[in-house]
């Protein structure tokens, strides 16, 4: 075999592969496979062992036999199932978020005031977010009776927007409960609201009359997803094609390790995949653009860093982070390594009696282990890909009515003959890419090799009453979820919530996504 290495643009090489390589081991060390050769009577021998021609398919390769083996490919075979969008473009502006903020912070403290408006200082990202005549729910600052005379502690503060600073740029307030110096006043003050306070977003108030209002300001954070272009051929000479079907199969063993070769390729694509553009020279054609796409494996915004084996109460704090968040799925399903596999399977679920495990088969036809929570359902499925990517510790939490599945150019198959040979090429080709939609998806981190990307969030069980230090991997930005009250973190840190190490010192952390941005 012999390689010819073209120039290209600067810095680029084409490689042409010449002649027919050897056969080589496959993964169980088998020496069946023939990477790159046509399927011709010889070819073929040498690598079935001197079994004859005529184990071919028929080449319309349609869904049906795409999504064949699917146990094998979860990842691929969800993608099929997701929502379809056609793009004009294999360069996808993706927007992950489809639910727009629900929260702001204040930067810095409002003093209280002496009139009857003021300005609330938040960050300059979130200024424009509460627009005029939205209302804003101060957590943890009381709010007044009606006459404004007595605080009605447990019952938040309210504030209407009445619009912005034309200087700072904050949103100017009123209090719609605040404190007044006569009962009989139009209008109150509005009380002192520390720093770091949260205002939750509510409907917006309009006046008698008024029918037009600001449209709300959702600014969602796009990601840049390529669609990989992927193909499969095979190549059948005509006396190959010629010979007498000795087996009477439709679908033939050789076209349908083709096509399995095929799948479990583009599934450790999609899975782990990198965003790449280069340019080619194509001989007679030109420049062109190649593409590969983004794993999903890299467009997790948050991540549970677990090592070891899972007790129930772990298990029921990763329901607890599933379902809880802004966005809310309607399943889940964990694709797991088989390590991780192994560490849920041997939870002691003694002491629980109430737990329902059942085995069930679902939608996409996998015989699935499904674990009851109080939250919601999570069903299990062996991944193997992951195994083979060395993520055996690990696994993804996965919403599946969460995906889209970008197609630029269909699904299709081809047949033609080869033009100077007595031969005919036949294949499928696909250009696409999987992304992640919404913010409910989890990846399980078993390894130790978390993404170093600051617009991911991660986080740790931690089930101690010490604070994590040092010693135990102690990092600005990382989140804690306790699984038992922590008092060395703070004397109001109990089990289920989450505080967080960030500027030096710590505090309960409520956002959901891009956090230690």
């Amino acid at each position: 075999m012999a390689i010819q290495k073209n120039s290209m643009l600067e810095g680029e090489v084409v490689e042409t592969v010449t002649g027919s390589p050897d056969p080589s081991a496959g993964s169980a060390g088998l020496q069946t496979q023939v990477p790159g050769s046509a399927a011709t009577v010889t070819a073929a021998a040498e690598a079935t062992g001197g079994i004859g021609a005529g184990n071919f398919i028929a080449t319309d390769l349609d869904e049906e036999l795409f999504r064949f083996n699917s146990d094998d490919t979860p990842l691929m075979n969800l993608m099929l199932m997701a929502k379809k969008v056609k793009v004009s473009s294999p360069e996808v502006e993706h927007y992950m978020i489809d639910e727009p903020q629900s929260v702001v912070k204040t930067n810095a403290a409002l003093a209280a005031t002496t009139t009857f408006q003021a300005e609330l200082p938040l960050e300059a990202k979130d200024q424009n977010i509460p627009r005029p005549h939205t209302t804003l729910l101060v957590k943890g600052v009381s709010g007044y009776s009606a006459d404004g005379q007595t605080k009605t502690a447990g019952k938040d503060l309210l504030l209407l927007v009445t619009g912005h600073s034309t200087t700072s740029g904050n949103p100017v307030v009123r209090a719609m409960n605040g404190p007044k110096s006569e009962p009989n006043d139009e209008y109150g003050t509005i009380p002192a609201i520390p720093a770091g306070s949260t205002c939750v977003i509510l409907a917006n108030a309009l006046y008698e009359t008024q029918k037009e209002i600001d449209p709300d300001l959702i600014v969602p954070k796009p990601s840049t997803i390529f669609l990989q272009k992927r193909g499969m051929n095979q190549v059948v000479s005509d006396y190959f094609d010629a010979q007498k079907k000795r087996i009477p199969f439709t679908k033939a063993l050789i076209a349908e390790q083709t096509i399995a070769n095929f799948k479990v390729k583009g599934n450790r694509t999609l899975w782990a995949s990198r965003n790449g553009k280069i340019k080619v020279n194509v001989p007679k054609m030109g420049m062109q653009y190649l593409y590969t796409t983004e794993g999903v494996r890299w467009q997790f915004k948050r991540e549970l860093v677990k090592k070891g084996g899972w007790k129930f109460e772990d298990f029921i704090s990763l329901a607890k982070m599933y379902y809880t968040g802004e966005d809310v799925p309607k399943s889940a399903l964990l694709l797991a390594g088989k390590n991780l596999l192994e560490s849920i399977q041997c939870i002691d679920f003694s002491e629980h009696p109430e737990v329902q495990i059942a085995i069930k088969t679902n939608k996409l036809g996998w015989s699935v282990t499904s674990i009851h929570t109080v939250f919601g359902d999570i069903d299990i499925k062996r991944e193997p890909t992951l195994d083979r990517l060395g993520w055996s510790n690990s696994g993804a939490l996965i919403g599946e009515d969460r995906l889209v599945h970008y197609i630029y150019s269909q699904e299709h198959s081809f047949n033609e003959n080869i033009e100077g040979e007595e031969a005919k090429r036949s294949g499928i080709l696909i250009w696409d890419a999987l992304a992640l939609k919404g913010s409910c998806h989890l990846w399980i981190d078993g390894e130790g090799n978390t993404s170093s990307d600051s617009n991911v969030t991660k986080y740790v069980l931690w089930n101690n009453e010490q604070a994590p230090g040092a010693g135990d991997g102690l990092a600005e930005g990382v989140v804690y979820l306790l699984t038992k009250d922590c008092p060395g973190i703070d004397v109001a840190a109990v089990s289920g919530q989450t505080w967080w190490y960030k500027d030096n010192k710590w505090s309960i952390f409520t956002g959901d996504l891009f956090a230690s941005a």
